[in-house]
């Protein structure tokens, strides 16, 4: 019996098991696989202390972290089910089957991708997901933003002052965005709104050096050194519908302190419905769901 069962190998994961250790409880770290996002990325400019690093070195220091404070995640293994029987709860793998008294889910979320020819090729050398941790790397760069809902208009909201000349590539007529993002990205002058276009290749040399779309028929190319795809992103939740309340994206709808709808889950990280994917949030929501958890456990009277 844990005290406690963490959820996913990222930074939220392995930041709660750093405190779970650090307060001497009994747990358990299962995950997929370790490292999350960390794997994916490519610099790292925004992490408080760390003034530059890359997704590597970053994954690297987390593996020294954990191996300090004792940390033995099982990788390897995926939960495919949680159940809740009184209250205890049983987590159930592709291996084996566990019992914690409190469980925090941490599983992370992948960017939606558009699987066109040279997007893989030239991920991180020119192609990113992530507007708000990326953006800076394009200074005074022409640049494209790809999609046309809210993450998509907040990146080109956020980009508008660092960018040079900012296409708006959006496949739909329309906008599925917030009113007042709209107002705000059409007013600007450099930005240019291409609408009813699907992009077809990311095109370069070392690094990104075009991107083309087909409108109306024809295809086009756009010189840019960088391309920002934000069309959303895919939680890895499947396993918990029908048990936790997840919201109309799939991500496990938590309050201020981390509590799912099911008390004595907590979640933490890119998979919850706070729906903004930064390092430091996650390692935060980390922290607060595993002494939000500590506290629950402490407050019952356990048979």
């Amino acid at each position: 019996m844990y005290e406690v069962i963490i959820i996913g190998g990222g930074i939220a994961g392995c930041t709660a098991s750093i405190y779970a250790s650090r307060k001497r409880m009994k747990f358990l770290l299962i995950a997929r696989e370790f490292g999350g996002q960390f794997v994916e990325s490519g610099e790292i400019l925004n992490y408080p202390g760390i003034v530059k690093t890359d997704g590597f070195e970053f994954n690297s220091m987390f593996e020294k972290q954990l191996e300090f404070n004792d940390v033995k995640p099982n990788t390897g293994e995926e939960v495919k089910k949680v159940e809740k029987s009184g209250e205890i709860f049983r987590v159930i793998s592709d291996k084996n089957s566990y019992e914690a008294k409190t469980v925090i889910i941490a599983t992370g979320s992948k960017p939606r991708k558009l699987n066109v020819p040279g997007e893989s090729k030239y991920a991180n050398k020119g192609v990113t997901y992530c507007s708000i941790c990326d953006g800076p790397l394009f200074s005074g760069m022409d640049i494209a933003v790809i999609g046309g809902g809210n993450s998509a208009l907040e990146g080109v909201d956020f980009t508008k002052d660092i960018a040079g000349k900012i296409y708006l590539v959006n496949i739909g007529k329309d906008f599925d965005a917030h009113e007042y993002l709209i107002e705000k990205v059409t007013s600007y002058k450099n930005v240019e709104i291409i609408n009813e276009a699907r992009t077809t290749e990311v095109v370069g040399d070392k690094t990104v050096t075009g991107l083309v779309y087909e409108k109306g028929g024809k295809k086009n190319r756009l010189d840019v050194r960088g391309i920002i795809v934000e069309i959303g992103r895919a939680p890895a939740t499947t396993f918990l519908e029908g048990f936790l309340e997840l919201d109309s994206h799939k991500h496990v709808v938590i309050d201020c302190h981390g509590r799912t709808s099911v008390k004595g889950i907590f979640a933490a990280g890119d998979c919850t419905s706070v729906h903004e994917y930064q390092y430091t949030i996650a390692a935060g929501q980390g922290c607060i769901a595993l002494l939000k958890a500590a506290r629950y456990m402490a407050s019952k009277e356990w048979k």
